[in-house]
């Protein structure tokens, strides 16, 4: 076993909480690249996409999760279950609560059922450009009346702020062991997934309220060009 592999750390970190909390900011701020795409609207994350980050000798792989509420049909119940399937196999669990909220009863809800995972848990406070320091310090307390977190960050995913800070942390203290992706990959993703995601989020933007959620894209043909740019019909 080579001297790199004895050192390095290795850890999957699934980013959980309600819809619209900022997960998918927050894993696009954290790896430094946009591969989850962010709109107003709930569940726009329908399956798990893992991007990956590289802090010093730790491979970092997050895990960003659809939103979890309480899903009255039976497609939007798979998908809060499935976010809860890939809590309970992460070694951590980054749960994301909108600072900015008036109401934080379904943030509680989720820690609650956290508190049975085996994993470490830490409260992830987002957008806090938006709230006062003291109402930020209530919340905190409000949050962490359970117990259940070992430790609390705050930041504005969109602005970039607090990000490096918890990026940095995570790396620590990730498990020993190899990585499972090369350094330079970013997600695990198919890049054709990624740019119909892409596309799919520039529908969700422009057509708002008579938009079905149902939508899906599909790409028809995939061409890479010589200036090594792609071209794309969906």
């Amino acid at each position: 076993m080579s001297e790199k592999t004895e050192k390095t750390r290795c850890g999957i970190v699934a980013i959980a909480g309600r819809p619209n909390a900022g997960k998918s900011t927050l894993l696009n701020a954290l790896v430094g690249s946009k591969l989850a795409i962010v709109t107003p609207k709930a569940q726009t994350t329908r399956s798990p996409l893992r991007g990956i980050q590289v802090s010093g000798g730790s491979q970092i792989i997050y895990v960003d999760t659809p939103g979890i509420f309480q899903a009255p049909q039976k497609f939007e119940q798979a998908m809060v279950e499935s976010a809860w399937g890939q809590a309970a196999d992460a070694d951590a669990v980054l749960q994301v609560v909108d600072a900015s909220r008036k109401k934080f009863d379904d943030d509680l809800a989720i820690a609650e059922r956290l508190q049975g995972l085996k994993c470490r848990k830490i409260l992830v406070l987002n957008k806090v450009d938006k709230v006062n320091k003291p109402a930020l310090l209530d919340l905190t307390l409000h949050l962490n009346q359970s117990g259940v977190f070992s430790e609390v960050f705050m930041v504005s995913a969109e602005k970039g702020d607090g990000v490096e800070e918890l990026g940095n942390w995570l790396g620590e203290e990730m498990p020993e062991g190899p990585w499972l992706y090369p350094e330079d990959q970013m997600s695990d993703a198919p890049l054709r997934m990624l740019a119909a995601e892409i596309t799919r989020e520039r529908l969700f933007l422009r057509l708002r309220e008579e938009l079905p959620y149902a939508l899906t894209v599909q790409t028809e043909s995939w061409e890479e060009q010589k200036n090594g740019s792609v071209k794309i019909n969906q």
